[in-house]
């Protein structure tokens, strides 16, 4: 059981890693960035490591994506 459950959670972390490396938009990838890592997290978790996966949400989930996010907006506000 345990080991079907790494499998199952590496397999959608490798989806979720495709989905974020395929997506152009770079608002949209800061949203799939997101979810991959909460997935990565929830990998983490699987695998016993949960300080490994509270750095992960902390960062990966939240700082990481507002900080694209924010960067994205500054950007698309600058005058030509």
């Amino acid at each position: 059981m345990n080991a079907a459950l790494i499998a199952v959670a590496l397999v959608l972390v490798a989806v979720a890693g495709t989905a974020v490396a395929l997506t152009g938009d770079p608002g949209r990838q800061a949203i799939t960035l997101s979810v991959y890592g909460l997935l990565l997290t929830l990998l983490f978790l699987v695998l016993q490591a949960p300080d490994v996966a509270l750095s992960q949400l902390a960062v990966g989930t939240a700082l990481v994506p507002l900080m694209v996010m924010l960067t994205v907006r500054k950007i698309g506000r600058r005058p030509r």
